[in-house]
């Protein structure tokens, strides 16, 4: 008789975000009354602006509390569709756009609706920790293409063509870069275009950062925008989690093409239904009024990404990447031969400082900390680190 405890199928072989299991950790350490900073955390640390948290309020209040259609109101998807136009050259339809619990959810969908058996996926490294969850939940192959940090953590167009075989599905694309903060430059973007319309594959394009963009060089391009052909073969997922800090109000959205899209609204409804019906009203007034907010915290992160990059090029035996979006930073710790998990670890059992290590990104020698916090924390934090490193030199 087979044993049920260890058999499953291939969502319980799924691992825990490793992101999720350090800041549970920190938030342990916290609770004993220890100060911890939480460098972890991929969420803004400001409070949904009022307008938004009204605008749901109001409908809750108005009733708006029953089941919506599967896919999302249409009053939010014609929204995301004219945004989708005007802030991405990205021309769609209501019909096209699927409202979901979630960005995350909205990228999984995506993958198990389009991916399964015999398929591979395409994931330039480092990667966000859930995108080969998803993958091998939806029982399709990983293929890993390394990134170099000289390229701007950019796919080289010949180690991606060289990735690709007649079992490509799909390739997933993440700008500006959870982890790297990278943000993809055009020249870049049409030839990863130009490859998957040559030999037939799909784009996934994770933009839930797009917002959060600091370098006037380094502008947010939607790879859907280049042209028709790529449009006709990409997905293209938000959500409200990052630029409007709504993060545990679990919307996101993508737009596919129509027969894609059908396809992902058809899983969705058996999945979910829908999201939060009184929540979705909130999302609406973020797209109509949420801009000046959204450009006030943007503002925000630009100035701690100069307070953290300038501190952390103090700290002994590091290099940094200067990241162009998001409000994450990747540091290089291989010089001191000690493994990223144990770092980690050691990082915040003895310094009191939470980072994720690079292994779960698919980065090996680096770890990743996040300046979704106060500058003050800031400031602790990297002299805490500074501290750290200092110890681990002397030690070898």
């Amino acid at each position: 008789m087979k044993d049920l405890k260890t058999t499953y199928g291939n969502m319980g072989e799924m691992s825990a975000s490793e992101t999720l299991a350090i800041s549970a950790k920190a938030k342990e350490l916290k609770a004993k009354g220890i100060d911890v900073c939480v460098m972890s955390a991929g969420e803004p640390d400001f409070d949904t602006p009022q307008i938004i948290k009204q605008a749901c309020a109001d409908a809750l209040m108005a009733g708006k509390t029953t089941y919506t259609p599967s896919d999302g109101i249409m009053e939010l998807r014609t929204a995301i569709a004219k945004k989708f136009a005007e802030e991405n050259g990205i021309q769609t339809t209501p019909q096209q756009v699927i409202v979901s619990p979630g960005a995350k959810f909205s990228d999984f969908i995506a993958v198990a609706a389009l991916c399964g058996p015999g398929d591979e996926v395409i994931i330039p490294a480092p990667y966000w920790v859930s995108y080969p969850q998803m993958v091998k939940a939806a029982g399709a192959k990983c293929v890993f293409v390394p990134t170099r940090v000289e390229n701007n953590y950019e796919v080289d167009p010949a180690d991606l063509e060289a990735a690709v075989t007649d079992k490509t599905r799909l390739m997933i694309l993440c700008t500006p870069s959870n982890p790297t903060g990278a943000v993809y430059r055009r020249e870049a973007l049409e030839k990863i275009a130009e490859i998957a319309v040559r030999r037939n594959f799909m784009i996934l394009s994770d933009e839930i950062y797009e917002k959060l963009v600091f370098d006037a060089d380094k502008p947010h391009i939607s790879i859907a925008s280049l042209n028709p052909r790529i449009a006709d073969l990409t997905v293209t997922v938000n959500g409200f989690s990052k630029a409007y800090a709504m993060t545990g109000w679990r919307l996101g959205y993508l737009t596919a093409p129509l027969w894609l899209a059908k396809k992902i609204g058809a899983l969705q409804s058996h999945l979910t239904s829908n999201a939060t019906s009184f929540a979705q009203y909130g999302a609406l007034k973020a797209l109509e009024a949420g801009a000046e907010e959204c450009e006030k915290m943007r503002k925000v992160f630009a100035e701690r990404r100069e307070l953290i990059c300038s501190l952390l090029d103090k700290v002994p035996g590091t290099k940094t990447f200067r990241p162009s979006g998001a409000f994450y930073v990747m540091i290089d710790i291989s010089s001191f031969g000690v493994p990223s998990v144990e770092f980690c670890n050691r990082l915040i059992e003895e310094a009191n400082v939470a980072a994720v290590p690079g292994l779960g990104f698919g980065a090996e020698g680096t770890i990743r900390i996040s300046y979704a916090c106060s500058d003050d924390t800031i400031r602790k934090a990297i002299s805490r680190l500074a501290e750290f490193c200092a110890k681990l030199s002397n030690d070898k």
